[in-house]
This record gives structure tokens, sequence and C-alpha cells, in this order.
């Protein structure tokens, strides 16, 4: 999902270099967030519903990460579903699929294809982006809006960013530094998704929204949602964990 000498410090020289404290204010804020969901390793169980046009569909998950570039996922249910897992390793990602026993590389084809049925792809684990460093940022608006005080950011990508968004805006509590919206634009500057932070509760040792729900902006109807369940961070992962004979354990 900060350190205080570095606030203290960001208030001192803000009357002598106004330009660069505000670039340490925003680095610092962007940081925080980013770090919100992430230590340096991490554990999870959370519920997964999608709803489409077609269906309904529900699914618990746990899921372990390792810095940037590990990721496993598991389903824990439903029954029938219980098993298949997705394995990121730097650059590639894995499936596995027990009813076959079957591990699958997904190609560059498929990278567009959607991740377990929901409205995230594959390439959206592939490039987990860190907002500071893909990002340059600005705060856009500070102040009280809807009756809440908060700080929006407008983000736009560095040159040689591995991202595919043309813009995105960002919107937290001015207090807390709580996500409360975040808009992804495509590269035309139109509307492509919505993600909503909601219910927040302790995680992880500290307050933090427990649902996240991703609305596509073509389909304002459907929707993927996730239910942080359990959230534990730093905890001692091996590399083991994170290759393909444990992707079918």
């Amino acid at each position: 999902m900060r350190s205080l000498v570095t606030l203290i410090m960001i208030g001192l020289l803000a009357s002598v270099f106004p330009a660069n404290a505000d670039k340490s204010r925003v680095r610092t804020l962007l940081n925080e967030i980013d770090d919100m969901w992430r230590g340096q390793s991490s554990y999870a169980i959370t519920t997964m519903q999608v709803k489409t046009r077609h269906y309904t569909r529900s699914m618990k998950l746990e899921g372990w990460s390792k810095g940037k570039e590990k990721t496993l996922f598991r389903i824990i249910e439903p029954l029938r579903e219980k098993g298949t897992a997705t394995l990121k390793s730097a650059n590639h990602i894995y499936t596995y699929l027990p009813k076959t026993d079957r591990t699958i590389k997904l190609t560059s084809g498929m990278m567009m294809g959607s991740w377990m049925g929901s409205h995230l792809t594959n390439d959206d684990l592939v490039k987990e982006a860190r907002l500071e460093e893909d990002y340059d940022a600005t705060i856009s608006f500070e102040g009280v809006r809807d009756g809440q005080d908060i700080m929006e950011f407008t983000l736009i990508p560095k040159i040689d960013a591995a991202v595919v968004w043309g813009k995105l805006q960002l919107i937290i509590l001015a207090d807390s530094h709580i996500p409360v919206v975040e808009y992804y634009y495509d590269e035309d500057m139109l509307l492509a998704r919505t993600i909503s932070f909601s219910a927040i509760k302790t995680l992880g040792g500290r307050q933090r929204p427990s649902v996240l729900r991703v609305v596509p902006a073509d389909k304002p109807d459907e929707y993927t949602e996730f239910v942080y369940e359990q959230l534990t961070f730093d905890l001692d992962l091996s590399d083991s964990l994170f290759s393909l004979s444990s992707l079918r354990k």
C-alpha cells in the first residue's frame, strides 16, 4: 500500500525552494500510497467478485508477493477451481490448471486477456508500476470537495515508462492519505477505468481501504471487486515459493 524527518524538512525548506519542496512532497506522498499494499513481502487473503453482463462469480484467493518482481496467487474457493494458480516472475506469467495438471506460460498475444475472468488483464500483473518511478505527478487540487478534504494528483507517464496509460488521476484524503478513487485514461485521454477504495479498516497494522472496485468505463454496470480479509507484510519468503514447482503444489 514516511519518514517524519522528511516531512519536517519539506516544511522548513518550502519557503526557500518551493518548487523542489513541492516535488519532494509529491514524491513522498506517492511512495506512501504505493507502499499501502506493499512491503518487502506480503501475504493476503482476498475475495474477488466479478460481475459482467452474462454472469456473477466469486472466488477466494491467497496471494504472496516479494518486491515488484515476484507474485503468486492461488484460488482457495470455490472447490471446482481450487488450486488454480498464477505466478508472476519478472516479466513472465504462468498459469497452473489443476484439472488438467498443466502449466501454461502466457504468450505476448495473451497478455491483454482477462486475468481469472476479471476486469484486470494479465498485462496489469506484469506491468505493476510504482507511481513515483513511472509518472511525473503534480497536485492538481487541494481542498474540500463534496464534503471531503482531499488532494488530487494528475500523473503523466514518463517517456521511458513501460505503462499503457495516457494519464492517471488519483484522489486521496488529505489527513490520512488513504486513496478514494483513481481514474485511468488511455492514450487518447479517454477514461478507460475507475478504481474506487472504501471500507477502511485495520489491515497489516494500519488503516487501509479493504475494498477495491474496478469499473470499466465502457461497461459501467460491470465491475471486479476485491475485499481484503487478511493482509500481512514483511514476511520471510523464500524465492523458491515463486517457482514453477511451487505453482503446482
